[in-house]
């Protein structure tokens, strides 16, 4: 594919297919931090991170689906909220509702929504920012500790099954 060529040889490096503590916890970053731009440059923007800094590309690209027709609403008010509490907008301000979505009319139900986060204004923007680097640094850091703890667990036992095999070879 042709769009494939633009990365050249880059899209072969094994960092981007091995998982490793380091990669996969790149991945897991640049998904959620990818993962609240709005519409469908997520995967995109997640892939690109991935090759740039060298991550584990499907990683990367999986961790994105956190946010969903499903959950993108309520990560959006949050992100609101964020925003608005780190500027110190939340004075009498409540973030208005969402517009309820209508099947019927999908492209004005599309419009209305693109209106409400408009009308968000720079609480959300800056929210957002704030909530993509907040779940990136979070999903990073706990990333690499499970990896650690999943490490130590598995060095102790395989010290534990070598002490055994060495207790019954002496016997």
């Amino acid at each position: 594919m042709k769009a494939f060529a633009l990365f050249g040889d880059a899209l072969l490096h094994p960092a981007l297919w091995h998982l490793n503590r380091r990669s996969t916890a790149g991945g897991v970053a640049a998904g959620l931090f990818c993962g609240l731009i709005p519409g469908p440059l997520q995967m995109v923007a997640a892939g690109i991170a991935a090759v740039v800094f060298r991550f584990n590309l499907p990683v990367a690209l999986a961790t994105t689906l956190y946010s969903n027709p499903f959950t993108i609403v309520p990560l959006y008010l949050l992100a609101y909220h964020y925003g608005a509490l780190v500027l110190g907008a939340t004075a009498g301000h409540e973030a208005p509702l969402p517009p309820d979505w209508s099947l019927a009319h999908p492209l004005a139900s599309a419009r209305a929504y693109g209106r409400w986060i408009v009308d968000l204004g720079a609480p959300l923007g800056f929210g957002l920012l704030l909530l993509a680097t907040t779940l990136a640094a979070a999903g990073y850091v706990l990333v690499r500790v499970l990896w650690s703890i999943h490490l130590r667990r598995a060095w102790r036992a395989r010290k534990r099954r070598r002490l055994q095999r060495d207790a019954v070879g002496s016997a």
